[in-house]
C-alpha cells in the first residue's frame, strides 16, 4: 500500500489546484498508480518532471530500443520495480533482446549485447554505481550516441531516476496486471 492517500483535489493547497486540475484534464483523470499518483501531491513538480519524462520517452533522437534501455538501466540500478515492470515489456517490443532484458533484470552477464546496448549499459553502470563515469566509458558512449544522444541519454536516466526515487520511497505497490518478474532485491 502507498504511503500516503491517494490525491484529490481537495488534499491539494489551494494555491495549487489550478495546476491540478490542469494536469487533470490533459491526462483525464488522477493517476491510480505509477509516478504520477505521487507526484501530483505538488502539481507543477508533476508538471514539469512528467512533461520532460514523455519529452525523453518519446521524443528524443535516440531510438525506442535504446530509450527503453535507459530507463531499465535506471529501474534496475534504482531497483524501482514498477518502472520496470511498465517498461521491460516495452523494451522487448522495441526491440531488445529477451536474453538482454532478463539478464540486466538479474544482474547477470549480458549476452552478446550489440555495441550501443554494452555502450549504455556500461555508463549507466557506472554512474549509478560510483555517481562517476570514468573517461574510458564516457568515450564509448560518447562514441555510440554523439553529443546530442548522450546528453539525451544521461537525461533520460537521470529522469527516470528522479521517478524511480519517488515511486521507491513513497510506496507504490505494482499494478495487478503485471507481466514481469519481479527484481530480484
Amino acid at each position: 500500500m502507498a504511503r500516503t492517500p491517494p490525491v484529490t483535489r481537495e488534499s491539494i493547497p489551494e494555491e495549487h489546484r489550478a495546476t491540478f486540475d490542469e494536469y487533470i484534464k490533459d491526462r483525464g483523470g488522477v493517476p491510480d498508480g505509477g509516478p504520477g499518483s505521487v507526484l501530483l501531491n505538488a502539481p507543477e513538480v508533476a508538471k514539469r518532471a512528467l512533461g520532460l519524462a514523455g519529452y525523453l520517452r518519446g521524443e528524443t533522437s535516440l531510438s525506442p530500443r535504446i530509450r527503453e534501455l535507459a530507463m531499465l538501466v535506471a529501474a534496475r540500478e534504482n531497483d524501482c520495480q514498477y518502472i520496470w515492470n511498465a517498461h521491460a515489456p516495452a523494451g522487448r517490443r522495441a526491440g531488445l533482446r529477451d536474453e538482454l532484458v532478463d539478464a540486466l533484470r538479474d544482474k547477470k552477464e549480458l549476452p552478446s549485447p550489440a555495441p550501443d546496448e554494452a555502450s549504455l549499459v556500461n555508463y549507466g553502470q557506472e554512474y549509478f554505481r560510483t555517481h562517476r563515469v570514468s573517461q574510458a566509458t564516457f568515450d564509448a558512449a560518447l562514441a555510440q550516441f554523439g553529443a546530442l544522444g548522450l546528453t539525451e541519454l544521461t537525461s533520460l536516466m537521470g529522469c527516470y531516476a528522479l521517478l524511480a526515487f519517488n515511486v521507491n520511497a513513497f510506496g507504490v505497490e505494482l499494478p495487478a496486471e503485471r507481466t514481469e518478474e519481479v527484481l530480484p532485491i
